[in-house]
């Protein structure tokens, strides 16, 4: 195959390939708007791109192929460090960003959260089922015809009551059992 032919296949991929360098040539344009991870991978994105375009002239100009060749291999190593740095940078924030969240959401728990709180909030929830039982007590007392309606009346909601705090109380549990943290695992 002539020179000429594949000069021309490779200015087709160059020009095709405009759906990837455009994006990258506007990203390098944006500067430090772009983090830096972004900016390395559009600079190996047009440093591979421009190498198919030398390589496209190179082989119209240059009658020898290791010419074409050996600046096709030196545009793929370029490209290719290029990237591998640009992958290690995208790492390097990746985890500086984990450690950002870690770090905020650390300091989303409320001051004073804890087993005091729990309790305060147990006797002030265990007040009304007490409270009930005391005036079904007392209406027994007062009125001893009633006898079973008035322990009805407050069992019941005595009932309800412990049901749900039990609810609460297992949820929560789980909740804590199967809290996550930043980096995605359980503790």
């Amino acid at each position: 195959m002539s020179q000429a032919v594949l000069a021309l296949g490779a200015t087709m991929v160059a020009a095709a390939g405009c759906v990837w360098y455009l994006p990258a040539l506007a990203d390098l344009r944006a500067g430090a708007d772009r983090p830096v991870s972004r900016r390395r991978a559009a600079a190996a994105c047009l440093s591979g791109w421009t190498t198919v375009g030398v390589v496209a002239v190179l082989l119209l100009v240059a009658e020898a192929w290791w010419v074409p060749s050996g600046a096709a291999v030196a545009g793929a190593a370029v490209t290719l460090g290029l990237r591998v740095r640009a992958s290690l940078q995208r790492r390097r924030e990746s985890r500086e960003a984990a450690s950002q969240w870690a770090e905020l959401r650390k300091d989303q728990q409320p001051p004073g959260t804890g087993r005091a709180r729990t309790a305060v909030v147990a006797v002030l929830v265990g007040f009304g089922p007490a409270a009930a039982v005391v005036a079904a007590a007392a209406m027994v007392v007062v009125e001893p015809g009633h006898g079973m309606s008035g322990w009805m009346l407050a069992a019941v909601p005595t009932t309800i009551v412990a049901l749900f705090l039990g609810v609460a109380a297992v949820s929560g549990w789980m909740l804590r059992r199967h809290r996550v943290d930043a980096s995605g695992r359980r503790r």
